[in-house]
């Protein structure tokens, strides 16, 4: 059994929880996310804290994973996440036109990504940018689709990487001998 899964979540002050009908619903200051229960687990709100227990029959796994999506849920909209990424390579750059993302990433055109409802980019610098949201999932995944469209590359260490990413370099062609 999960020892995790056993933890409540605690429900800070504006933010309101509610299950119904197999999903739970979180509203907060930033949003409001959902989710559905999963199978063989059930999510009850006691007070401020909301309790998350498996079956006694399937001992379902899972339901550590259903309290930490709720903890996420929580966390997502009070605080909000958000993740940073770094363009690097010349003349690799971004701009925002509007809601949409332009990205100058050394193509003969222009990759132009529109982010779904509930995400935000921000443009730091033409070299930085930031995606935040309530979602976890959804800021994690629209990070990673505009990290897809240039991959740091291991010569040179240039494309789209995440701040922080150590890039593991290889070693380039040796002047050989003739």
């Amino acid at each position: 059994m999960s020892r995790m899964g056993k933890r409540p979540v605690a429900i800070p002050a504006g933010v309101t929880v509610t299950v119904d009908e197999g999903v739970v619903g979180v509203k907060g200051p930033k949003g409001e996310l959902s989710h559905v229960v999963l199978t063989s687990t059930s999510v009850t709100v006691e007070g401020a804290e909301v309790k998350v227990t498996a079956d006694r029959l399937t001992r379902n796994p899972m339901f550590g994973t259903m309290r930490a999506q709720i903890a996420n849920m929580v966390t997502g909209v009070t605080t909000g996440f958000s993740k940073t990424l770094e363009i690097v390579g010349t003349g690799y750059r971004a701009q925002l036109d509007g809601k949409k993302l332009v990205l100058q990433l050394g193509f003969s055109h222009p990759v132009e990504f529109l982010p779904p409802a509930g995400i935000t980019i921000k443009v730091d610098n033409p070299t930085k940018l930031t995606v935040s949201g309530a979602d976890k999932c959804l800021v994690g995944q629209v990070a990673a689709n505009i990290r897809g469209y240039r991959p740091p590359e291991p010569y040179k260490g240039k494309g789209v990487k995440y701040e922080g990413e150590y890039i593991r370099r290889k070693a380039g062609k040796a002047a050989g001998s003739a």
